[in-house]
């Protein structure tokens, strides 16, 4: 089958080596998945040339990776040319590009979701702080990269990103803070068919202990020892299938990949956040232990055909990811640096989500420069797998979390 993928992250790689016995198109890509994929240029956020790509490439599915295309209406436009496409619309890639829109469906489905106050101007701010003390959740209500949301106890700090959101042009969203540790789980969507992926957990802040900014996320592990037996069905029954009935009754159904982000409470999930595609770096734990042929699910969700595809084939034991990123990152992270290492044309082990070539040789060309994945029979063993080859690779400035997943590992993660 010959498969567009649209995207240049750690992501994106890690869906090319997900699909690999397929003729492979990646747009714009990066240095690293030219081992995989023939790598083309294209604007990410005009449909009409990723149409124009598709049909060059006679491509039989595209699968659009970041949410930006998403939100541009990249499936629209696909679909009226006739090409399969996996990817929700514009108007239910909402979900992830509006958070109110979003907070409005979980309202009508029955959802659990953190109260929230939507703010468009900077007099109602100091309002909406006293409302939501003393832990602050800031939310960007566009589409930030993963890093538009603030958490913090410290007043200033949440006053002056609900202004810079503002500042931006963005409505911001205060949110009530939502106990308990976090869940990704990924749902293939297809009308009201869910099939759920394994649950994952991401980490978030920049350095260990989860201190620092928020990031685009730091490393991610998969499976979840800490979840309760039946979690994921809760997930499902609870959160997924009343969204997605909900869609279908507005008259938008959603097809593609929904992210729920979701907070395990005492009394059970409560949604955080949802995405309208894969999530990064949860995606390149969660597929490297895929066993079902990826290619054939996702054609099947872009068909409307994902009721006969089953339960998905997963391999035994653990995934985890550690990013190594750039130095500066995430606030101005410094490119350019030479890469060295073993592995890193190894996409079973190293993902590459922010590099180029220069003479032959990587160079960093982004934030979050590489993921490097590891598996094992225990989450300690998968941990330590990946840590192996990220401590022989070289980038000048660089640095990675030291902790992935050791809280969970160590116990430290009640329910």
């Amino acid at each position: 089958m010959r498969i567009l993928v649209i995207g240049s992250g750690g992501r994106e790689h890690a869906l090319l080596h997900a699909m690999q016995g397929h003729e492979l198109t990646v747009a714009p890509g990066n240095a690293g998945m030219s081992r995989l994929a023939t790598v083309r240029s294209v604007d990410v956020a005009s449909p009409d040339e990723i149409v124009a790509l598709a049909r060059d490439t006679e491509a039989e599915l595209v699968v659009i990776g970041p949410e930006v295309p998403l939100v541009a209406g990249a499936a629209d436009a696909l679909i009226a040319a006739g090409i399969p496409v996996f990817g929700p619309t514009k108007a239910a890639a909402q979900l992830e590009g509006s958070k109110a829109f979003a907070k409005d469906v979980m309202a009508s489905a029955g959802v659990l979701t953190a109260s929230a106050t939507r703010v468009e101007a900077v007099e109602d701010v100091e309002a909406a702080l006293d409302q939501y003390g003393p832990r602050y959740v800031v939310k960007d209500d566009g589409l930030a990269g993963g890093k538009g949301v603030v958490v913090t106890e410290d007043r200033a700090e949440a006053r002056a990103h609900a202004e810079a959101v503002l500042a931006a042009g963005n409505p911001v969203l205060f949110e009530s803070f939502l106990e308990g540790p976090e869940v990704s789980l990924f749902c293939l969507v297809d009308g009201e068919t869910v099939v759920p992926l394994l649950p994952a957990q991401d980490h978030k802040r920049a350095f260990d202990g989860d201190a620092g900014p928020n990031t685009g996320g730091m490393g991610a592990y998969a499976p979840l020892p800490w979840l309760p037996e039946g979690g994921v069905e809760r997930i499902v029954d609870e959160i997924a299938r009343p969204v997605a009935a909900e869609m279908v009754r507005r008259g938008i159904p959603y097809q593609g990949l929904l992210y729920i982000g979701a907070a395990w409470r005492p009394e059970g999930p409560a949604v955080v956040e949802f995405n309208a595609r894969f999530g990064d770096p949860e995606t390149q734990a969660v597929l490297s232990l895929l066993e079902t042929p990826l290619a054939e699910v996702l054609l099947a969700v872009a068909e409307g055909h994902l009721s006969e595809v089953g339960e998905l084939q997963w391999r035994d034991g653990f995934a985890a990811m550690v990013v190594l990123a750039a130095e500066g990152y995430p606030q101005a992270a410094k490119t350019g640096g030479a890469i060295t290492g073993e592995a890193l044309d190894d996409p079973a082990k190293v993902l590459h989500a922010g590099t180029a070539l220069e003479g032959g040789e990587y160079v960093a060309s982004g934030g979050r420069v590489l993921g490097v994945v590891g598996q094992g029979a225990t989450l300690e063993e998968a941990v330590g797998n990946a840590y192996r080859v990220i401590e022989g690779i070289e980038l000048p400035g660089s640095f990675y979390r030291s902790d992935i997943a050791r809280p969970a590992i160590e116990g430290a993660i009640s329910l």
